[in-house]
């Protein structure tokens, strides 16, 4: 039997040590459906409940294990699933091909079933590579095309294949006009570093701030060393963009937390004061959360020349590898013999997480939402792998999760959509079998997508060596992120309609699937559970009914903001008297000396 496209498409796929698609099948794709078959499932074929899951779980794939995701979908319907999983990995610079069907080429034009102008849909997602393949000698320069860019421009990219040419016999390109080879798979990956005399005005800046603050993103994440070593010569402290929470583990004394809206008090007060700013592999993009203008010499050091400079009036931009760019930096810096700004910055750290776990413990109706990630915090495997949804549960991932040991950890950082906590979770399974892995969930995104993936979950779970997949779910009936951004952004009370959650059973639902599954509706059970989850032979589900009236008030809050949500409870918030309670409770624990 010849080798159909669709057999070679597998077969170029192998040869990239590609181990897994993540994808939903459809008529568009058939032809690579049944080469699926052929070649024995190699590699294998992931079907998610819903292509934009297919989407998240090769973004999740892509950000734990560093090497490309593919997703694949068949035509129309199923490629636009796809593209709010793609516009995730695009905003949050993550490698990921996506393998999309096409009706038939003799269709094309006809107003044919599912047929959607996919090179316009996929033109703003896939910019950096897309492009249709319509002969076979196209397909080995094309893949490997799409595979090189995502990895060299850490971007989306896309292939179309219309349906009849996957069933085609595959002919090799000729060595012929208008025919274009292709180089064995394989990625260089270069160490791009700035030239000596841009380093050593960095260094010059560096050498004469008296308080530095070095702020770092995801991009920083090969350099942990670097960025230590660098920190102790400066006496900085070092605050994290939610991407590069995993980057450098909390228990660094000088280590100040999250910047910005879902950030730490010693993160806020070391760029209200600090004289000097080293950016490292961030984009982070609130400038209001930095020093103010004027304050600060400020430096960035970034792989992509196009994203430098932007966020603050930088004095040297340092386009480079953050590994290799520091590595060259550290022998002109000298150590900073007065460490009265580092030891400031330590004794606020000290007394913020003194602080947050006062907060966690603060009696809430049923279970205060801190402390269920305070008491993981307490327990947690340091190689676990943790992954975030969109809502207010992220403030408590950002806030009160103590990353330590080789613990990594990501959310939807740019885009910030809900659904992709469930789906991250299980790539990072598919990247690393062998580390347990935990989802923490708000019910607003798990209603949206977060159960249908449990399905996914309890069938691949056989494979993975440690069975450990906890979903922890924020059980509080309300959409509450949205909830307090009305209150304090918009001066409005809750609007029932729009924000109340169906009551639902997680841990029915999860246990009716084979699950370990745990119901929790009082504090005292938390700690018990979490043990519970974090050693049982299979995956898991924790359903803790939080109280949705806690605030998570910045510890920054504006006086607008304080005085937009008092507005909006004066306004009728049917819950007014209980969130004000608990917004006092909270804050005390901060403002309070013997709290």
């Amino acid at each position: 039997m010849s080798e159909t496209v669709g057999d070679h498409l597998l077969r170029r796929l192998r040869e990239w040590d590609v181990e897994q698609v993540f994808a939903y099948p459809g008529d568009g794709i058939n032809g690579i459906v049944s080469a699926f078959g052929k070649a024995d499932n190699h590699p294998r074929f992931v079907q998610a409940r819903h292509e934009e899951m297919a989407a998240f779980e090769a973004v999740g794939y892509a950000k734990f294990s560093g090497h490309v995701g593919v997703c694949m979908a068949t035509s129309g319907p199923g490629a636009i699933h796809l593209l709010n999983g793609l516009y995730d990995a695009k905003l949050d610079h993550v490698p990921v091909v996506a393998i999309v069907g096409q009706t038939a080429r003799s269709a094309m034009g006809g107003s044919y079933q599912q047929e959607v102008d996919l090179q316009p849909l996929f033109k703003d997602v896939a910019s950096e590579y897309l492009v249709e393949v319509n002969v076979a000698e196209q397909l080995p320069n094309a893949l490997d095309r799409a595979i090189r860019t995502a990895l060299a421009k850490r971007a989306p990219t896309a292939l179309i294949i219309p349906a009849d040419l996957q069933e085609e016999p595959y002919t090799a390109p000729k060595h012929a006009f208008k025919q274009v080879p292709s180089s064995p798979p394989g990625f260089p990956h270069p160490v791009v570093i700035p030239p000596e005399d841009e380093l050593s005005r960095a260094a010059e800046i560096l050498n004469e701030g008296e308080k530095v603050a070095i702020l770092i993103g995801q991009g920083a994440r090969n350099a942990a060393a670097e960025v230590r070593e660098i920190a102790e010569l400066t006496g900085a402290g070092v605050a994290k963009a939610l991407l590069g929470k995993d980057v450098l583990p909390d228990d660094l004394p000088y280590v100040t937390g999250s910047i910005g809206l879902l950030g730490t008090r010693p993160s806020y007060e070391m760029m209200r004061d600090c004289d000097t700013l080293l950016i490292v592999g961030s984009n982070f993009p609130y400038s209001q959360f930095l020093p103010e203008f004027g304050k600060a010499r400020a430096i960035q050091i970034d792989i992509d020349g196009s994203m430098i400079g932007m966020r603050y009036p930088t004095e040297v931009n340092l386009v480079g590898e953050a590994k290799g760019t520091l590595r060259s930096l550290l022998p002109m810096v000298r150590r900073k013999e007065n460490r009265g700004w580092r030891e400031t910055i330590e004794k606020n750290v000290a007394s913020w997480w003194e602080t947050v776990e006062q907060q966690a413990m603060v009696d809430a109706d049923p279970v205060n939402p801190m402390r269920v990630v305070h008491e993981l915090s307490q327990r947690i495997p340091e190689d676990a792998i943790v992954t975030a949804d969109s809502g207010s549960s992220t403030n408590w991932y950002a806030r009160n999760l103590k990353i330590r040991g080789r613990m990594r950890s990501t959310l939807s950082g740019t885009l910030a959509t809900m659904g992709p906590g469930v789906p991250y979770a299980i790539g990072a399974k598919f990247a690393c079998p062998g580390r347990p892995v935990i989802a923490l969930e708000g019910d607003g995104a798990m209603q949206m997508n977060g159960m249908a993936e449990l399905l996914t979950i309890q069938r691949y779970h056989h494979l993975w060596s440690d069975p450990r997949l906890v979903v922890c779910v924020f059980h509080n009936n309300d959409l509450n992120q949205v909830t307090w951004e009305l209150r304090a952004m918009g001066g409005s009370p809750k609007f029932e309609d729009s924000q109340s959650l169906p009551e639902f059973s997680y841990a029915e639902f999860a246990r009716s699937l084979g699950f370990e599954a745990v119901a929790v509706d009082s504090p005292d059970q938390l700690g018990a559970a979490w043990d519970r989850v974090l050693s049982a032979d299979r995956p898991s589900l924790l359903d803790v009914r939080c109280d949705p009236e806690v605030p998570p008030i910045p510890p920054h809050a504006t006086f607008e903001q304080i005085k937009s949500t008092t507005e909006a409870m004066l306004k009728g918030d049917r819950d007014a008297w209980h969130v004000l309670v608990e917004g006092l409770k909270t804050k005390a624990q901060e403002l309070l000396p013997n709290r």
